[in-house]
């Protein structure tokens, strides 16, 4: 009983200690609100207000159809009256897309010939460059087609349901995911920092002359900064993801934080684990970033992880974040139940334990070092 209690007042401590660092406080406001709106809204993969520019050489019926069919918001049209300045927007980049209709089109497609369209691509505007492509040919298509009077329907129908996200909007994606890397870098970035300012006020050799274990001050730590993340992610999923990005949430979100829960349990372990190695806090951050960049980037939130090579996937399955935005990802975006994710859950809470036990450690040793 004294051990809980013990617990309980050190990460009473803590939560003081983070209380008065405005710094950090600013930080996780920050992270779990702005964070997630801008990286939500900023970074859209689906096509919007895509430059494309028109050199009309036919100047017939269908070629005005065809460059009228190129509205926003998807597409930005402009209309050329040269090579040259399809040329100089592409350097320059004015343009991602510059068509060109040849002379006599019309004619040529009602006679049953097959003229050629030419498409210029300013490809290193990547993301736009590969999905506009295929808009901009079913666009052209569409109407030719319709122009002919011909159907375009397949021998074979082609029925897609888009589940989930039937608009394929990238703001249900991207927002949902920045709560999930900021669950795993806050814990890391607090739990750490706490240490690193306990070291650097001398209030760690306080700790020490008292009748406390390691284990005690290493757990009173992890339970009071994973608390915190916890909160201020239920209520950025709740305020934010919900309330102002209006992206409907599929599955529990009680199960969800159970989820992050265990996840938090690793993660703030591997914070103490730097902050032990870590004297002061740029030593942290330089460690941090050759951490938290890994974790986030190959853990399957920003690329699908079963892209990445053999090999990696076998060393990230060591990671405990590969198993949370797995688990996130079936029960945010799927909908999916316990008996779906439990093997994730039992991989999070044994990683979560090796984590622990590696950190206390090295946390015991390095207070016996010290004293």
């Amino acid at each position: 009983m004294n051990h809980l209690l013990n617990i309980f007042r050190l990460g009473i401590k803590e939560l003081r200690s983070l209380w008065h660092d405005k710094i950090m406080i600013v930080l996780i406001i920050y992270s779990f609100s702005i964070a997630i709106y801008v990286g939500a809204t900023a970074a859209k993969s689906e096509i919007h207000n895509a430059p494309i520019a028109f050199l009309d050489e036919d100047r017939s019926i269908l070629s005005r159809k065809i460059i009228d069919a190129f509205y926003p918001p998807r597409f930005k049209s402009f209309k050329l009256a040269s090579f040259d300045q399809g040329d100089e927007g592409l350097d320059a980049g004015k343009y991602t897309f510059v068509v060109t209709i040849p002379p006599n089109f019309e004619k040529e497609v009602i006679s049953g010939k097959h003229p050629a369209i030419q498409l210029n691509i300013d490809a290193t505007r990547m993301t736009q460059a590969g999905i506009g492509a295929g808009y901009i040919q079913q666009i052209i298509n569409r109407e030719v087609a319709n122009t002919l009077h011909q159907s375009t329907i397949l021998p074979v129908g082609i029925i897609t349901r888009m589940k989930y996200n039937p608009n394929l909007e990238g703001s249900w994606f991207g927002g949902v995911m920045e709560i999930i890397s900021m669950i795993s870098l806050l814990s890391i970035v607090l739990t750490g920092a706490a240490l690193i300012r306990e070291r650097e006020h001398g209030t760690l050799e306080h700790l020490m002359v008292m009748p406390l274990s390691a284990f005690e001050i290493m757990l009173g730590k992890v339970w009071s900064m994973g608390l915190v993340v916890l909160t201020a992610a239920a209520l950025s999923l709740q305020f934010v993801v919900e309330g102002i990005l209006h992206i409907p949430i599929a599955g529990s979100e009680i199960l969800f934080l159970c989820g992050a829960f265990l996840v938090l349990f690793a993660t703030t372990s591997m914070g103490i684990f730097m902050g032990t190695i870590a004297r002061t806090m740029p030593q942290f951050g330089l460690i941090l970033i050759l951490t938290i960049l890994p974790l986030q980037i190959l853990s399957g939130g920003i690329t699908p992880y079963e892209s990445m090579p053999d090999i990696l996937q076998y060393i990230m399955k060591l990671a405990p974040t590969s198993h949370f935005v797995s688990m996130a990802q079936a029960v945010l975006y799927r909908g999916a139940g316990i008996e779906v994710v439990w093997p994730d859950f039992i991989a999070m809470f044994v990683i979560g334990l090796v984590y622990f036990s590696l950190a206390l450690m090295l946390f015991r040793r390095s207070l016996s070092a010290s004293s």
